[in-house]
């Protein structure tokens, strides 16, 4: 537990400031006016897909660095690194593409007017951050895999610093610049990035800590057998936060049909129960690096043990945050919004917020468990039947038909939610026990 909470604390921090960013742009974009505030939900609803699958893939980074460093094969992490790199910067390019294609598929999606122009303002600004965005997560997976957590703290603390001004700037026009409103959210965004990108590449080049890994010595050429390797690892992990972020992101477009104060709502619950998931995830990913550490020491017990460790923090942290969410649940709201309506109806979501914090932080643990492991495609089937074979349908079935209930709409989705990540809290866990079986029997296997 001390060499997890060790690991997780600056995690968290990093996690926590990362969340900050997105509730800082949702909340200055609901002073400046609620039309703001939900294109701003909408735009980031359609960007985080595309930024959390980019993500996803460096987050196969760590599992081999750690590995890597546990088996005592310094000499390969700078290869690995640089491979990473090449591959997310290739897919960030790829990103780049939806630029051209934002504005008429907004066309088709009912909406007020006013909200579909600023959304997509927001969304290009996003999109032109996903270079930066690429080589921040390779360099910070990277770091984190060589446990060198408190770096990715600081530098993500300072972006956070530099976003909250460059959004008060770029909303209200400051300095002679144009009045964006809420699409100014996403150019401070997209220059926080690019700092961050820069400043942790500076300091991985400089760090002394970091020396022997002489991760900038020489250049490496991608290498299509290694990257194959990555994406094996990746991909998975890549679809698996996809299949989640995506089933929000949906529920936000199938909200809009219902005006901006529903979607005004839901973005306040969703935001303020993602700042919430970030301290289970913390824990996730620090037990991802101690399983894979474990592991390259052909260390099986040690392993199993982080598990369970991981598992009791984070249901004691689920007990704390869901019981705070649910007394203090109209103060949240009125942090984001002067708006009495939309108040009220984001305090009556916030109930539901707290509930699914349970089976979010078992599954957040025991997905990162798997990554430590390098069991990754299982956990991709497991997240889609999770997320869009049970959480959707219910959402649907609940928040727009009358089948058994009048009408829900954003409650009736928040219940889908719950029915998903309890689902994949149990799925999950009972893959994690089979591999531990696994590991148990041959460790070098999964070295």
């Amino acid at each position: 537990m001390k060499s997890l909470l060790t690991l997780a604390w600056p995690l968290l921090i990093a996690q926590v400031t990362q969340t900050l960013m997105g509730v800082s742009d949702t909340i200055m974009a609901g002073r400046y006016s609620y039309t703001d505030m939900a294109a701003v939900a909408v735009g980031f609803s359609i960007t985080m897909p595309v930024l959390m699958f980019i993500q996803g893939v460096t987050l196969g980074l760590s599992p081999i660095i750690s590995r890597l460093q546990g088996s005592n094969q310094d000499s390969k992490v700078a290869n690995a690194l640089h491979q990473c790199i090449w591959l997310s910067l290739i897919l960030s390019v790829i990103a780049l593409l939806f630029v051209f294609v934002v504005a008429p598929l907004l066309a088709n999606v009912e909406m007020e007017v006013d909200v579909r122009t600023i959304t997509v303002d927001y969304i290009v600004y996003i999109l032109f951050a996903a270079p930066g965005f690429a080589l921040y997560q390779s360099l910070r997976n990277c770091c984190e895999g060589l446990s060198s957590t408190r770096p990715t703290m600081i530098i993500m603390f300072a972006g956070l610093l530099v976003n909250i001004p460059a959004n008060y700037i770029f909303i209200n026009g400051l300095f002679g610049l144009p009045e964006l409103g809420g699409a100014g959210c996403g150019l401070a965004t997209l220059l926080v990035i690019y700092v961050m990108a820069f400043v942790t590449l500076i300091y991985m080049m400089l760090a002394k800590k970091l020396k022997k890994y002489e991760l900038f010595a020489r250049f490496h050429w991608p290498r299509l057998d290694l990257q194959l390797s990555q994406l094996k690892i990746g991909l998975p992990i890549a679809f698996t936060i996809v299949f989640e972020v995506t089933l929000f992101g949906v529920v936000a477009l199938l909200l809009a049909r219902f005006g901006a104060e529903v979607v005004a709502s839901h973005q306040i619950a969703l935001n303020f129960s993602s700042l919430m998931f970030m301290l289970p995830m913390s824990i996730g990913m620090a037990v991802a690096i101690r399983i894979g550490y474990s592991v390259g020491k052909e260390d099986a017990m040690s392993a199993k043990i982080s598990v369970y460790c991981a598992l009791f923090i984070s249901i004691l942290i689920s007990v704390l945050t869901a019981t705070l969410t649910v007394i203090l649940s109209t103060e949240i709201s009125a942090l984001y919004t002067e708006n009495r309506e939309v108040i009220s109806m984001a305090s009556g979501l916030l109930f539901f917020a707290a509930l699914f914090q349970f089976s979010d932080g078992i599954q957040v643990v025991s997905a990162n468990a798997l990554r430590g492991y390098k069991d990754t495609r299982a956990m991709l089937l497991l997240s889609f039947i999770s997320y869009w074979l049970v959480g959707l349908p219910v959402g649907i079935i609940l928040g727009l038909t009358d089948w058994f209930f009048p009408v829900m709409e954003a409650k009736g989705f928040w219940i889908g939610f719950i029915s998903g990540l309890s689902c994949a809290a149990v799925l999950m866990f009972w893959r994690v026990s089979v591999i531990q079986k696994r590991v148990a029997l041959d460790v070098k296997r999964y070295i």
